[in-house]
C-alpha cells in the first residue's frame, strides 16, 4: 500500500473513530503511519484527505448495502423490494454509526470552500441517483430518478440522524413502507 492508499485508510479510520472535524493531520498521519508532508503532497489539505476518504467510505458503503439487497433477493424476501432495501440501509446504520456521524457532520457544515462544497455536492447527487436506482432498477426517466433520488436521499439522511439520537424509536424498513403507504394516501 503507498502513501496516499495509506492516508485513506487513515483518514477513513479517523473518521469513524473521531468524526468529521476532530482528526488532525497528525492523527490521521499517525493512523496511517506516514509523515504529515504526505497529506499536503497527495491531497493539498486535510479537509480534501477527509472529503475523499469520506466519499470512498460512503460508496463502500453503498457496495454492502447493494450486495446484503442482492443476496436477500435471490433468496426470495417475505417483504417487498422497498423493504428489503430499507431494511438493509437500516441494518448498514447499525452497523456504521461513525461513518453516519462523520457524513452528518460534514454535510451539516455551512462554511465549506467553494471547491470542497462542489466535490460534496457530486458526491451526493451520485448518491440520489443510486438510491433511485437501487429502490427502482428499472423504468425511471431521468427526471423520476432525480425526484426519487432526491427523497430517498433525504429519507436516508433523516433516517441516519434519528437513528444516531434515538435508536429505539427510529424506523424500520417496514415501518417506512407503512408511513410512506398512509402519506401517498392522504396525497390528494
Amino acid at each position: 500500500m503507498g502513501n496516499r492508499e495509506a492516508l485513506l485508510a487513515g483518514a477513513k479510520r479517523c473518521l469513524y473513530e473521531r468524526g468529521y472535524t476532530r482528526p488532525t493531520s497528525r492523527e490521521i498521519a499517525d493512523a496511517a503511519g506516514v509523515s504529515m508532508g504526505a497529506i499536503s503532497y497527495h491531497f493539498g489539505s486535510r479537509e480534501a484527505l477527509l472529503n475523499e476518504a469520506l466519499i470512498e467510505a460512503m460508496l463502500e458503503w453503498g457496495a454492502e448495502v447493494d450486495a446484503a439487497v442482492a443476496a436477500v433477493s435471490q433468496e426470495g424476501p417475505a417483504g417487498g423490494h422497498f423493504e428489503t432495501v430499507w431494511s438493509r440501509i437500516v441494518d448498514s446504520m447499525v452497523a456504521h454509526p461513525g461513518l453516519w456521524a462523520a457524513t452528518l457532520e460534514a454535510f451539516s457544515r455551512t462554511d465549506h470552500p467553494a471547491e470542497v462544497r462542489t466535490q460534496l455536492s457530486a458526491a451526493l447527487a451520485r448518491a440520489r441517483v443510486g438510491l433511485a436506482r437501487l429502490l427502482h432498477p428499472t423504468g425511471l426517466s431521468e427526471d423520476e430518478e432525480w425526484k426519487l433520488g432526491s427523497i430517498y436521499q433525504a429519507l436516508l439522511s433523516g433516517l441516519a440522524l434519528q437513528w444516531l439520537l434515538d435508536a429505539d424509536r427510529s424506523l424500520s424498513g417496514p415501518d417506512l413502507a407503512d408511513a410512506l403507504r398512509v402519506m401517498a394516501a392522504r396525497i390528494s
